[in-house]
């Protein structure tokens, strides 16, 4: 095991583990027939906006809806908020909103004590790269001229948002942009090439197919593109990075990779993998006991390096 990577023990009560397996069995079920090349992208987006409603958004935490520089975006504020989070959302870059990804973004907002604001940017195969990643970085950019200091900024994001995170980031940075205070990634997806997967068979919810015919529909023919696989991009002079992973994922190379990749480049990058957990376990906070613990974990990562708002003169 690398220096850099830490494998999550855990102790589940009875409960947990039988919400766990019913979990697993109701996504094998009801999500990965669907995420499929045989049914159109605009299906498989009504189907991910209706498996949301078996999500809980976290209890106590204001929400509304505001565009930040032209881009419809989702806002969790709580009343007190120390620091901001831009949140992009997963869904392989063609799929995937504000809704789908409510329980993650609201508890993460309770946690983290942070307003966190989720862009509805825009998706393949009606809009490839680098359309979101012009969102992505308008917003941002929006941001930090509305008064948030870069030093109280996390960028985090899911899955494909994971990859888009990392491509944002340097983006930013060949722009000359001040970098958030450090970066939180979910199952990142960042090589469309699908050179390199994990295990496909005991992935509960993605397959090769899928993402062959996501990363086709965002990339065309040039997955190599650092724009669209951002694990071949600039890695150095990044802020801290924290990635998460699931143990049973197609994705968890990805992850490995990225990890070993930032650290030779000089950016500290910490991997930490959840034995038995599938892509993006994180989306159950408020029902799974390992999402919620894997979001507060992200809140003490965001303390750590994220300075207080009001401490830099900002809006509280």
């Amino acid at each position: 095991m690398s220096l850099f990577v830490d494998r999550i023990s855990r102790s589940q009560s009875t409960v947990q583990q039988l919400l766990a397996g019913a979990l697993r069995q109701s996504l094998a079920l009801l999500f990965k027939p669907v995420a499929n090349p045989r049914f159109s992208f605009a299906a498989q987006r009504r189907w991910l906006d209706i498996m949301a409603y078996s999500t809980l958004k976290a209890g106590g935490i204001g929400s509304h809806d505001k565009a930040i520089a032209n881009v419809p975006c989702r806002h969790y504020q709580p009343l007190h908020a120390q620091s901001t989070v831009l949140y992009l959302h997963g869904g392989g870059y063609v799929a995937g909103s504000p809704d789908s990804h409510k329980a993650i973004t609201s508890h993460l907002a309770k946690f983290a004590n942070a307003h966190v604001v989720v862009p509805d940017y825009r998706l393949a195969p009606e809009h490839p790269c680098p359309a979101a990643i012009e969102d992505a970085v308008a917003v941002y950019q929006a941001l930090l001229d509305d008064g948030v200091s870069p030093a109280s900024l996390t960028l985090m994001g899911d899955s494909a948002g994971g990859g888009l995170a990392l491509a944002t980031l340097q983006a930013l940075k060949a722009a000359g942009t001040p970098l958030p205070s450090a970066t939180i990634l979910f199952s990142p997806w960042v090589d469309l090439t699908l050179g390199q997967l994990f295990d496909t068979d005991r992935d509960i919810m993605l397959s090769h197919a899928w993402l062959d015919s996501a990363a086709s529909a965002y990339a065309g023919d040039d997955t190599r593109n650092a724009q669209c696989s951002p694990l071949f991009g600039d890695l150095t002079g990044l802020p801290p990075i924290l990635i998460q992973a699931g143990g049973d994922e197609i994705l968890l190379n990805d992850s490995h990779r990225l990890c070993t990749a930032l650290n030779e480049a000089g950016t500290p990058t910490r991997l930490q993998i959840h034995p038995q957990r599938w892509h993006d376990f994180q989306l159950h906070a408020g029902v799974l006991a390992d999402s919620d613990q894997a979001l507060m974990t992200c809140a003490r990562f965001i303390h750590q390096h994220a300075v207080p708002q009001h401490e830099k003169g900002g809006n509280p």
